[in-house]
């Protein structure tokens, strides 16, 4: 018998695609570097089932229908590369090897022009949803050789999370680095969300001195709302739970946060496309901040700081905080889909922002009823040239941003940092705001660097250059905007 589809690499998310996959019918073949890791997995978990495990590469790989559809679950980098070139002399014309690690969308063109040359076909695919999303259902984001979808749609549809509509959490992106980029920028997305609700719990815990139980109280108000999210649910899970001596153990947690870098690429494909993403940035560096434990707790000994004790009322502060939070979610999405839109229109990926929604709304790490939000306003206007222009969002942002103003205020009076928060509300006012003092700054360009500048009084495209000291000549820079 052959083999419906076979994956290479066994660590959590490997396993648990690999049983969801068998749950739904299909046989799998499975290989490993260390076949112990093997062994140990087909004596356990996957005992009984359709899962057939292979110690050499041409054993697995010939254990497999026509054409051959190989999915990588491997760490991102070179271990992908060095698998692809042990695959090769095994392939043959249209196998489809797969990616469904969280490599970077740049490796995915490469690889798939690299194979397609070789009359192979690539797919680099976006997983979210951890652990538990990859055994029960996680969200899926294919992109690369279009060929070779067809083969692939029913295995990832079957696996991919299941929302009340009954519709599948997977979805075409697009050609190239797509699907890898929608799993990028749903990442930097997720660090955004984090950061964000780690800022309110910071509030409540800081400056309205709120026990442990309260905070959990609050989470578990905001779950039932607009703000309901599996991320908003496991923070109220994470509030009640006790350490063994009945304390809470989210307390006894170092406050030093890690990353693997997908949010790095993100902030970096904002710099690159030219997207302002200064939320989701301020996510990332404010993990970065968090890490030099030992350079704060030096620095809150001898930077002191004039801050003032909250007086306000504390059930309308938290109102306001919820609001607050709903709405720099908001804006952290618009960024997010506006790098999205920004890296389709330049690189011809035609990206479907509604399905990107869906998709996310079950299995994900980001899931959430807001998203229906998002799908519903790129379905009624698939060139939406901004989130916050649609009536919804519009309207929402408008009315939350005097909550958003309260909150800031009353963090920067008591010393806490809200990074996120206020770069949300920075966006905000830099979007409405029709004069910015960007002429001021492009004056000064063509002052030291003679880059030239545009007048409002002539057509845009036309460009300018002042001798500014009577002495700089005429000859100019190139101009550039971006």
């Amino acid at each position: 018998m052959k083999h419906t589809i076979g994956v290479a690499g066994l660590a959590v998310m490997g396993e648990n695609l690999v049983l969801n996959m068998a749950s739904k019918g299909f046989s799998v073949a499975v290989y490993n570097r260390t076949y112990e890791k093997t062994e140990r997995f087909l004596s356990g978990r996957a005992e009984g089932k359709e899962i057939t495990g292979f110690q050499e590469i041409k054993d697995f790989v010939q254990s497999l229908e026509s054409p051959r559809k190989i999915l990588m679950m491997l760490k991102a980098g070179n271990p992908v590369d060095q698998f692809i070139e042990q695959l090769l002399p095994h392939l043959e014309k249209g196998d489809i090897v797969i990616d469904g690690g969280n490599s970077n969308y740049h490796d995915t063109i490469r690889r798939q022009n690299y194979l397609e040359e070789k009359g192979l076909r690539f797919i680099g695919t976006g997983v979210s949803g951890g652990e538990e999303g990859a055994l029960k259902g996680p969200s899926i984001m294919p992109g690369g050789s279009l060929e070779a979808w067809p083969f692939i749609e029913p295995v990832f549809t079957a696996a991919a999370a299941k929302v009340e509509d009954g519709s599948s959490c997977c979805a075409w992106m697009g050609p190239g680095g797509a699907g890898h980029f929608v799993k990028m920028v749903h990442n930097g997305i997720e660090y955004g969300d984090m950061q964000l609700i780690c800022e309110a719990y910071h509030f409540m815990k800081v400056i309205l001195q709120m026990s442990p139980d309260e905070i959990h109280s609050v989470f578990v108000r905001w779950n039932e709302g607009e703000l309901s999210s599996y991320l908003i649910e496991i923070t109220a899970d994470i509030t009640a739970y006790l350490d063994t001596d009945g304390n809470p153990l989210v307390d006894k947690i170092l406050d030093a946060a890690g990353q693997k870098g997908t949010g790095k690429w993100t902030v970096n494909a904002a710099l690159d496309f030219g997207v302002p993403l200064s939320l989701i940035s301020e996510s990332v560096f404010g993990r970065c901040l968090s890490s030099f434990k030992d350079l704060r707790v030096a620095a809150s000994e001898q930077i002191q700081g004039k801050v003032s004790a909250f007086e306000g009322n504390k059930e309308e502060i938290l109102k306001d905080l919820g609001s607050a939070l709903y709405g720099a979610k908001i804006i952290s999405y618009t960024q997010g889909f506006g790098l999205l839109q920004a890296a389709s229109e330049e690189l011809g990926w035609d990206l479907n922002y509604a399905d990107i929604a869906r998709i996310w709304r079950g299995g994900c790490i980001i899931r959430s009823v807001f998203l229906d939000r998002i799908a519903d306003a790129y379905t009624k206007d698939m060139k939406l040239a901004n989130m916050l222009l649609d009536p919804y969002f519009n309207t929402t942002v408008t009315g939350a941003q005097a909550s958003l103003r309260r909150v800031i205020v009353a963090a920067v009076m008591a010393g806490v940092p809200m990074p996120c928060h206020s770069a949300g509300i920075n966006y905000l006012d830099g979007l409405r705001t029709a004069y910015l003092p960007a002429n001021l700054l492009q004056a000064q360009r063509d002052y030291f660097g003679a880059h030239m500048y545009e007048r409002i009084d002539k057509a845009r495209g036309e460009w300018f250059h002042t001798n500014w000291t009577g002495t700089g000549g005429d000859t100019t820079s190139t101009a550039y905007s971006k």
